[in-house]
């Protein structure tokens, strides 16, 4: 029950006492009883405005580069608002950026559309949206992956170097100390966190380990490349690497192709991508995204929308490691034993994963 619904209860209640105190002749007059009357209509009247106003949102969500079904990034969003299409039934305008001038235009037009609220996805949206935020401030933007810092916009960064830990730990255990490896998209900060990450949790798992990375490119055609993926996994396994971490968007899928042809192991990211190729993918790292996308919709519905920042970790359920009927086989109960205690002791502040944006550099 919301606020006003209990505000409604509590005073029809006072009314029907204040009625039946008057017709007991009490001290209370029929002025009293009258006065109950006309608050409980008027708090009535403020419910359902509040209703029509919570739920009179018009959604859109532009995807970044590489589109909505790169099994990845883009398509944790897409699920993410796909459920809050499938519960609401509430409607959402779209559109997938093809070229880095369309991210200004996207946002801007559907501003003027009415579009309300809007998310915006990736850290490349976070220049044009500071921009056209601006121009519209009595619209809600949400942008993932960015930070903006205005008072009608909601930022929401994850601590994707906790959760690459975990699965860094994993694909050490499962090379048996063998290489392994990380092709990551855009050659950017924020995939170097991933790499950090990844390249911890190897090394806290067997410090002999050694890790090979390879960044994809330095544009972002970086996350839409799975032949250029399959040529570096390739590459990689050449060397002797037994598990590649592919944190490269759709690139991603070409480096899990590769390590299916090869008879080795790859480790999805950002969705459950465990389902491409049982047998292959040892594990995913999940970055709720899906959950980020959801509850921006949801709460413009519930009138329970607010801006600032969200950094979503292990602590707060922002990433994890996916572990399902597609990869129980391969993983052992010392694997999960040992995630779960790695898991447990970086949320307790035991145990401390450095983060690469930190200070631009992989130390530790």
């Amino acid at each position: 029950m919301g606020d006003w619904q209990s505000v409604i209860v509590s005073w029809k209640h006072a009314c029907k006492f204040t009625k039946l105190s008057y017709n007991n002749k009490l001290r209370l007059q029929k002025g009293n009883h009258m006065m109950c009357k006309r608050i409980v209509a008027a708090a009535a009247l403020l419910v359902g405005a509040s209703v029509v106003q919570a739920a009179d949102i018009s959604p859109a969500v532009i995807f970044d580069m590489g589109g909505k079904f790169d099994k990845s990034f883009n398509q944790g969003v897409y699920d993410g608002v796909e459920k809050f299409k499938s519960e609401s039934g509430i409607e959402y305008r779209e559109f997938e950026v093809t070229n880095e001038a369309q991210r200004e235009q996207a946002l801007r037009r559907m501003a003027q559309r009415g579009a309300n609220p809007i998310l915006s996805i990736g850290f490349a949206q976070a220049g044009p949206l500071e921009i056209v935020a601006k121009e519209f401030p009595d619209t809600s933007f949400t942008i993932i992956d960015g930070v903006v810092d205005l008072p009608n916009v909601r930022s929401v960064v994850f601590k994707e170097h906790e959760g690459s830990f975990l699965v860094g730990m994993l694909a050490a255990m499962a090379s048996e100390g063998d290489p392994v490896g990380f092709v990551g998209g855009m050659d950017i900060p924020l995939i170097r966190r991933f790499a950090c990450g990844f390249q911890q949790g190897a090394k806290h798992a067997d410090p002999t380990t050694t890790v090979i990375e390879n960044m994809t490119g330095t544009t972002p055609s970086a996350w839409n490349d799975p032949g250029r993926g399959s040529e570096l996994a390739k590459g990689q396994f050449d060397k002797g690497v037994e598990v590649i971490y592919a944190a490269a968007g759709g690139t991603g899928t070409g480096v899990y192709q590769a390590a299916k042809d090869s008879g080795k192991l790859a480790i999805g990211v950002d969705s459950n991508q465990n389902y491409l190729h049982p047998g292959t993918m040892l594990s995913s790292m999940l970055k709720r995204v899906d959950v980020a996308a959801y509850n921006t919709f949801a709460d413009a519905q519930n009138g329970t929308w607010t801006p600032g920042m969200e950094v979503l970790g292990l602590a707060e359920e922002g990433v994890g490691w996916a572990l399902d009927v597609h990869n129980e086989a391969m993983i052992t109960a010392e694997m999960k034993s040992a995630l779960e205690d790695a898991s447990a002791k970086i949320v307790a502040g035991d145990l401390k994963v450095h983060d690469y944006m930190s200070d631009n550099a992989c130390t530790y």
